[in-house]
């Protein structure tokens, strides 16, 4: 075996591929803008940047471009790492690797909270990447061939490395990542993120910041950067001091970029904090809203949503320029046959257009999981995507455990749910309440390149959409009111609209799914269902081949 610590060390990064059909995969967006996936992998960039940086390095998106047999010809060690719905795909190359006599570095939020699944790797490196990969690095220079790296420290995020954003073509994708902090203050029941990286949000300085948009800056990047933070606002005080200095650097830089991030709810209650947001040129924001029963979000944590309205809440966040898209769950304990409609209603009240409506899953080593299995309830020890087919996220999947109601119900209400909300017309009502309440302060502005590229774009949005026999008098309808009543979001407006064309095509592989799923049920009874579950053998394939041609027949 190679020394792999030598100058001439070939490090191949790989990326695997997610569901075109996975809520946040818009692939015929990005084909609409010229791009070729919406977001960079800013982990793999960050691993890439901790490695040895005497080491040449390939960084392939399988997402982007195919993962070829040439790739591993040249590579003397391969890194990667990924999520629960890349766990088939991270197994396969861990194999096909090893084909090439490759030795494979494998991480990552799976690989973390699962290591036991990916044992076939060489170095498994668990947690967060700046306390472990240098024990990685330790092991290489012992000539070690083999190892397992964990600690129960959280890395010191002021010293936080530069991500290697040298790595990848701009042009690929929408948007570029940069992460401020990690961890989130609060304490919900469903959530991987606090066992995962704390309840304290660690931040990195405004120095750190500045460079990092400086690098991508120096490297040519303009347009969309998104912090890909759990919780934007997990320290709402050190973000109140370095969003000045942002805003001081986008003025100085004649403002290069516009921004996005995830946030808890609580952000609408600081007027001043979303007025920074605002002279930085935030546009989007994701927040977690979960569900409008506030008995529900108290038996699950999330005290933060409790006694916030959503409309109220929804609706200050526009007026300062920023789209709302938002996350749901249904499933939890304590529903009732009036939870759907109060979602739908909530859904189409708020103007939420981009609703990522999931079931609850028990994610590895979180509070949820932890209680399911004390009641009995879990149908599985470890989580695994049997059937990379249809398991791509919480939409496809979840509910891996007995459901407090029937589960056939669930199942039901959440068709209704995905049915209404991206029904056309309710989706355009969304639309067009979003873009006229919207108070857009657009600072950055595209050059003649990217102003070219939009009306291509734009153009491309008229004829899918403008054109079609479903959506045409809604779009159409929709812009004049805009430009009428709040020209400002006629942007928004055309972005929201182009969104319809992945989400119809997403839901509708949702409900063709889901059918599916209820029609198994139906056909055999739950307690059969729930019997069939209990009996899984993680290692037995045949156990999880007849569980799959259940579920799909």
């Amino acid at each position: 075996m190679k020394n792999l610590l030598d100058k001439g060390t070939k490090c191949l990064i790989v990326q695997s591929e997610f569901s075109e059909f996975s809520f946040w995969n818009y692939v015929d967006i990005c084909k609409i803008t010229g791009a070729k996936y919406p977001a960079a992998p800013l982990g793999l960039l960050t691993v890439a940047a901790l490695l040895p940086q005497h080491w040449e390095f390939k960084l392939i998106d399988a997402n982007v471009e195919p993962l070829l047999a040439e790739h591993f010809e040249w590579a003397d060690i391969v890194c990667m790492g990924g999520m629960l719905p890349q766990q088939q795909s991270m197994l396969t190359i861990i194999d096909k690797a090893h084909q090439h006599g490759c030795p494979v570095v494998v991480g990552g939020p799976d690989p973390s909270s699962q290591p036991n699944f990916y044992q076939a790797a060489d170095y498994l490196v668990q947690g967060e990447g700046e306390v472990t990969i240098p024990m990685l690095i330790e092991d290489l220079e012992k000539g070690i061939e083999s190892g397992e790296y964990k600690s129960d420290e959280f890395a010191n995020m002021t010293k936080a490395v530069i991500p290697r954003f040298d790595l990848i073509r701009f042009q690929d994708y929408i948007q570029v990542g940069v992460q401020y902090s990690r961890g989130c203050p609060f304490n919900c029941e469903f959530c991987d993120v606090i066992e995962l990286y704390g309840r304290k949000a660690r931040t990195k300085t405004s120095e750190q910041i500045i460079k990092e948009l400086q690098t991508l800056y120096d490297l040519g990047h303009r347009g969309h950067i998104d912090f890909v933070d759990d919780n934007f606002i997990g320290n709402k005080k050190n973000v109140k001091k370095v969003l000045p200095d942002i805003i001081e650097w986008s003025k100085a830089n004649n403002y290069p970029y516009y921004f996005s991030t995830e946030s808890s709810i609580n952000m609408a209650d600081d007027e001043d904090l979303l007025q920074m947001m605002r002279d930085i040129d935030f546009r989007y924001v994701f927040v977690g809203i979960e569900t409008p029963d506030d008995e529900i979000l108290r038996l699950n944590k999330k005290y933060q949503n409790v006694n916030k309205p959503i409309t109220e809440a929804v609706n200050k966040i526009s007026s300062y320029g920023m789209i709302v898209n938002g996350g749901y769950i249904i499933g939890f304990d304590n529903e009732t046959d009036q939870t759907a409609e109060k979602m739908i209603q909530s859904i189409q009240d708020s103007g939420v257009c981009m609703a990522m409506v999931g079931k609850l899953y028990g994610l590895p080593e979180t509070q949820l999981t932890r209680r399911l299995k004390r009641e009995g309830r879990l149908f599985e020890k470890d989580s695994t995507i049997r059937d990379t087919d249809t398991q791509l996220d919480q939409m496809t999947s979840g509910l891996n455990f007995i459901t407090s109601r029937p589960r056939l119900d669930v199942l039901n209400d959440y068709l209704h749910i995905i049915k209404q909300i991206y029904d056309p017309e309710r989706y355009y009502e969304r639309v067009t309440h979003t873009s006229l309440k919207l108070k857009p302060a657009n600072k950055f502005k595209p050059g003649i390149l990217k102003m070219l590229k939009s009306l291509k774009a734009f153009l491309i949005v008229c004829s899918k959409v403008g054109f079609n026999k479903t959506t045409g008098w809604l779009y159409w309808k929709t812009l004049v009111k805009v430009i009428s009543k709040n020209p400002k979001g006629i942007e928004a407006a055309v972005n929201l609209a182009a969104m319809f064309i992945h989400f119809q095509k997403q839901s509708k592989f949702i409900i063709e799914l889901t059918n599916k799923e209820i029609k198994s049920i139906e056909s055999c009874g739950e307690e059969k269902y729930h019997q069939l579950m209990f009996q899984v053998d993680k290692n037995s394939n045949d156990h999880k081949k007849s569980l799959k041609k259940f579920v799909n027949r």
